[in-house]
């Protein structure tokens, strides 16, 4: 009798408990689309870089909330008000309806199979082909044997077409059809390889090692994204650089589209040292706020100390893909040292951002945070500006060695014969420099594995 009370009171017990997470459950309240809307319009009012060039945006323009409800009420969704809300020539600023997912990507978690790779047009036939750029460990796609320099172009079975390829790549399972590019011919082969995708999170130092060429010691890093959960990583890597003694070092960003602006401050200071305290870069805001000047530091985010390597010269890898941060490590050190670009011409990205959230100071901590939407806005509101007051390089950063990647042989990452870090090296050991080489076949960059994420080619800073 008395174990059946225990179990009665534990039923009832667990009951209430129940009874009283539906109540709370049904006391949330899911905002509506004008509070969303009327949280948008007040982040973008107050911190959008490009404020003065909306007058929508001005101070003045709505005098009361009857007036400015009337406004947001014209539009039938969030993603309606911010595209209104959008400078036309801002091609960066986004909306996310789950900052959740967001937190995610900016710390390298994603859904993917491990198959990084670009996207490719034919300007004479109108062929799009795939190329693989490099494969993640323990993927799917390092299960199959994928590698680098692969050629597909098929999913599915379906020919890859510049309107189809977003639909077909995005799926979490699917086969790619393999092929063969050259002389400007792409040929389909019978083999194809199927893919899965699963949550990864991925270590942007994708190789890091030092090489000895003709006795030269020199460090070579790529690095394929600035995320701040891996700056130890990235630090001990250049501890390892300073314990071999390199007299050289490669940073290769080809394919890296950015990230977090206090961690390239931190490469920055990796590559330096010397220039401690000095001027990094100087971050314009709107009207609104005051310019913040960014100085060169000893410390990463943990507070360890950064180990530098005091060189005044760094050799730069970069492609069309090279954006953001990755381009602002080249325009902030290069008023302090000789930093030698090998490839080709960056995106033009010198913006930064900030995520908001629906909150009282806009923090995902702060007070009073609307627990009835998941939505975030991530405006640009930022410019940076090196010490030279070097800024605005909207048609990116052009090379001082140009030359391009080989679809048809792109080489092995990491080692020395591959053509973009030989270029560097053979101008390292005083070799000579290659004529610009101009591509026979036109090509045109239509899309990359990376785009498909949220943060593709952002910069921004942390809340």
């Amino acid at each position: 009798m008395k174990k059946l009370s225990c179990l009665l009171l534990l039923i009832l017990t667990s009951l209430s408990i129940s009874s009283c997470f539906k109540d709370l459950d049904d006391e949330r309240i899911q905002a509506s689309d004008q509070d969303i809307q009327g949280f948008i319009y007040k982040v973008m009012s107050r911190h959008y870089l490009y404020k003065g060039e909306k007058s929508v945006l001005a101070d003045e323009k709505f005098p009361n909330k009857a007036e400015l409800d009337a406004y947001l009420n014209t539009f039938n969704s969030p993603k309606d008000l911010f595209s209104d809300l959008l400078f036309s020539q801002d091609r960066f600023s986004f909306l996310v309806d789950n900052y959740r997912e967001l937190e995610q990507q900016f710390n390298g978690t994603t859904k993917n199979n491990g198959m990084e790779f670009g996207l490719v047009k034919i300007q004479s036939s109108g062929e799009v082909f795939g190329y693989v750029r490099y494969v993640l460990p323990n993927t799917s796609a390092e299960q199959n044997q994928v590698e680098r320099g692969m050629i597909f172009n098929r999913v599915d079975n379906q020919t890859l077409t510049a309107t189809n390829f977003n639909d077909l790549l995005t799926a979490d399972t699917y086969s790619i059809g393999l092929a063969t590019f050259e002389d400007g011919t792409l040929t389909p082969l019978e083999s194809s390889i199927n893919l899965q995708k699963q949550e990864y999170t991925e270590n942007p130092i994708f190789i890091a090692k030092t090489l000895t060429v003709e006795q030269q010691k020199i460090g070579y890093l790529m690095y394929n994204g600035f995320r701040q959960n891996f700056d130890a990583e990235l630090n001990n890597a250049f501890a390892d650089f300073k314990a071999d003694g390199i007299q050289d070092l490669v940073i290769d960003v080809r394919y890296n589209g950015g990230g977090s602006i206090e961690l390239c401050n931190d490469l920055s200071s990796m590559v330096t040292g010397q220039f401690n305290g000095e001027l990094f870069s100087t971050q314009v805001y709107n009207q609104n706020f005051g310019d913040k000047k960014i100085l060169f530091n000893t410390k990463i985010s943990s507070g360890a100390s950064i180990n530098s390597l005091y060189l005044s010269k760094v050799y730069v890898l970069t492609t069309g893909n090279t954006a953001s941060a990755s381009e602002l490590l080249i325009s902030s050190l290069m008023p302090y040292i000789d930093v030698v670009q090998v490839g080709a011409t960056t995106l033009g990205k010198f913006q930064g951002s900030r995520t908001f959230y629906d909150s009282q100071d806009f923090s995902r901590n702060g007070n009073n945070l609307n627990l009835g939407h998941e939505y975030a806005v991530q405006p640009l509101i930022l410019k940076s500006v090196n010490a030279n007051g070097f800024t605005d390089y909207v048609d990116g950063l052009a090379p001082d060695i140009e030359i391009d990647e080989d679809f048809s042989s792109l080489g092995i990452l990491g080692d020395p014969n591959e053509t973009l870090l030989k270029t560097a090296i053979d101008d390292i050991l005083g070799n000579g420099r290659p004529s610009a080489r101009n591509q026979q076949i036109d090509l045109k960059n239509v899309g990359e594995s990376k785009m498909y994420n949220a943060t593709y080619q952002r910069m921004y800073v942390e809340n």
